[in-house]
């Protein structure tokens, strides 16, 4: 498993406490899924040997709801692959994309027999993370939003029975060729649901993403699938709360956050952002990040004095679900690829938008007076300065 924030304390504490004070702490640190501990899922062999044969780390938890008298668990499946890149960023860009869909061919299939009903992919997860080099070669790998990863997904979808949520850097033919980093949502008949464009957009230490694509322009919509409501919350929009809520305004029951973050910039955030934003907007988060550190042929800069380098830094797994009660399941490895499978009663989402009522007491209009107010030029913060500071000033 992995070694990053909350799972290393875990083992640490373990190892050196009593049981029933490992037990508390357990409790207070990933929380108890309506009382109780989340129980590991059962996987059929099929997927097991395929996690051994391709030496991919595979967990399957499942969280519960309460019994309700009038409503029917609402109960899917739901899976993350993280995975590294499958050759070096200097072989041939085809043979790099061919290379990754022939590595997750088989981590899909093994989701496919752990009867996964939704499957996230990684962000641009068909090509290295070359966005902070700022070279425009990796352009080639962009691709229309029916193109060749697409394809290739529609196929598995339909095969399976399962939506398929698929990040790609994507070409808009329609638009003049500019890029977009999208998510392509296909449905379990392999038909295209609709697309989703990143909304925020990094310029921090190495991620200065604006060189290839701008902040989206798709709003922030909720897919309606025969499984759920789901939506992709891209990478970066993880550290806007007002993204999060978005989706939840929209009706989201399950949002992803597909990403390719490194150990050195955000490691301590990471356990920490998504679990917030389930518990605040009573949804369930699915986040996602890449696994290995991808090494460039040409060294680059940051702009933040660092020395030029080739690398981003490690990419550090450790995918991971939360859920509305504030329980959220082990991560998958720091270093290996993987599959996380979890079951999930979506009947949890109202359950706790009943009993914290964040709906109903939130003041939405005192915070869309305030947007309103901020965005024009002449705001001025509320702020009640104490006379006594301008006096003793003078």
């Amino acid at each position: 498993g992995s070694i990053c924030g909350y799972d290393s304390l875990h083992q640490l504490l373990s190892a050196n406490l009593k049981p029933e004070l490992y037990e508390e702490v357990s409790r207070l640190l990933r929380g108890s899924n309506c009382g109780r501990w989340l129980e590991q899922i059962v996987l059929p062999d099929a997927a097991k040997d395929l996690s051994s044969k391709h030496d991919f780390d595979l967990q399957a938890v499942s969280f519960s709801a309460d019994k309700e008298q009038m409503r029917k668990p609402r109960v899917v499946r739901v899976g993350l692959i993280q995975n590294s890149i499958a050759l070096p960023t200097t072989a041939p860009f085809s043979d790099q994309k061919r290379g990754i869909f022939e590595k997750l061919k088989p981590i899909i299939d093994a989701a496919g027999f752990a009867g996964v009903n939704i499957l996230c992919l990684q962000e641009a997860w068909t090509m290295p993370f070359a966005f902070c080099t700022r070279e425009k070669k990796w352009c080639e790998f962009a691709e229309p939003v029916d193109g060749e990863s697409t394809k290739f997904l529609q196929e598995l979808a339909k095969k399976y029975n399962m939506v398929i949520v698929s990040p790609i850097l994507e070409r808009d033919i329609d638009h003049g060729e500019v890029l977009w980093n999208t998510a392509v949502i296909i449905g379990n008949n392999g038909n295209i649901i609709g697309k989703h464009r990143k909304n925020h957009i990094p310029r921090v230490g190495d991620f200065n993403e604006s060189t290839y694509y701008m902040e989206g322009d798709t709003g922030h919509p909720v897919f309606e699938t025969v499984f759920g409501k789901i939506a992709v919350n891209i990478c970066y929009g993880r550290h806007h709360p007002l993204n999060w809520l978005a989706f939840g305004l929209n009706g989201a029951e399950i949002v992803f956050n597909p990403s390719a973050t490194v150990g050195e910039l955000s490691e301590p955030m990471w356990p920490i952002e998504a679990r917030n934003a389930a518990i605040a907007n009573s949804y369930f988060v699915g986040s996602i990040n890449r696994v290995g550190t991808e090494v460039f042929p040409n060294a680059f800069t940051s702009g933040d004095g660092k020395p030029e380098h080739n690398d981003f830094g490690h990419f550090y797994g450790s995918s991971h679900f939360s859920a509305p009660d504030a329980s959220c399941t082990p991560s998958l490895s720091r270093y290996r690829d993987g599959l996380l499978v979890s079951e999930m009663d979506l009947n949890l989402c109202r359950q706790y938008k009943d009993k914290w009522g964040f709906r109903m007491t939130a003041r939405y209009e005192v915070y869309a007076d305030l947007l309103a107010s901020y965005v024009k030029p002449d705001f001025k913060p509320q702020v009640v300065s104490d006379p006594m500071l301008h006096k003793n000033s003078s």
